[in-house]
């Protein structure tokens, strides 16, 4: 089925999603929206969040897609349900495939997870996890500068490796073993904070457990792709496509073709 895989986020976060979903399904075609006018969502009551998300589903609806994957763990914790209930098509989340990554991987079932304020105060990732395994322990760290910096294009550097250590100095002095980016901004900044945290403390990214719980659903609903055409992204920004396809063409490693500025609300 040629029809698209909707893929939408705050801002360029979700682009470590759709890279996964790329890496995973090669085949499909994807329609991207990144909100990045109104980016972070984190700071915002919950309420615009899901008012905000809202608009970029029925964005994302005009181009017929197939399947939404809602690539921000902030909208995801506010409106997932709600939308996944008055849509006629799956719609994925981010929190549980992170959540379930991780407790694949830790040993001690004492998990770290950092997000953005919104996330965090949720406590979404506490939920998701008690919910598989109720013996885990968690500890949960709000990182309200993150995601401005990705949206700067910024991941490497001096300041960056400062303003990483002064904010998760406070999760040295646990006993995690496993550290949950409960932002898809924040693999962008990945490198960094697993040279922070030490190699002692296995860091997951959702992206991956995300494609991969998509494409079982996609098989399992006759809804893949078997077209032997090349498949055709398109991706739109509400702020700066400039910043957006720079960021865009740097991670993903590929010619995403053309950015285009739309408005939602």
């Amino acid at each position: 089925m040629k029809r698209p895989i909707g893929i939408m986020d705050s801002g360029v976060g979700g682009l470590t999603v759709a890279k996964e979903v790329m890496r995973q399904l090669p085949n499909e075609n994807i329609v991207y929206i990144g909100d990045t006018a109104r980016c972070p969502y984190g700071p915002r009551p919950m309420e615009d969040v899901k008012t905000f998300t809202w608009q970029m589903t029925r964005y994302l609806l005009k181009y017929d897609m197939k399947m939404l994957i809602i690539a921000c763990n902030t909208a995801t914790a506010a409106a997932l349900e709600e939308i996944s209930s008055e849509l006629p098509i799956p719609v994925l989340g981010v929190i549980y495939p992170g959540a379930r990554a991780a407790l694949k991987v830790s040993l001690n079932l004492h998990i770290g997870i950092i997000g953005t304020n919104g996330t965090v105060a949720s406590k979404a990732y506490d939920q998701a996890l008690a919910m598989i395994n109720n013996r885990v322990k968690v500890d949960s760290l709000a990182c309200p500068k993150f995601v401005p910096i990705v949206e700067s294009g910024a991941f490497h550097g001096p300041i960056v490796r400062k303003v990483i250590a002064e904010t998760l100095q406070p999760l040295k002095k646990t006993n995690i073993d496993t550290l949950v980016l409960g932002c898809t901004h924040y693999p962008l900044l990945g490198p960094e904070i697993s040279r922070f945290m030490g190699r002692n403390i296995k860091v997951i990214s959702s992206g991956e457990e995300t494609a991969r719980e998509a494409s079982v659903i996609l098989q399992h609903d006759n809804l893949l792709n078997i077209s032997k055409e090349a498949p055709k992204h398109q991706f739109f920004a509400t702020g700066s496509k400039e910043i957006f396809q720079s960021i865009a063409y740097n991670w993903i490693g590929e010619k995403i073709g053309t950015v285009q500025t739309v408005k939602i609300d």
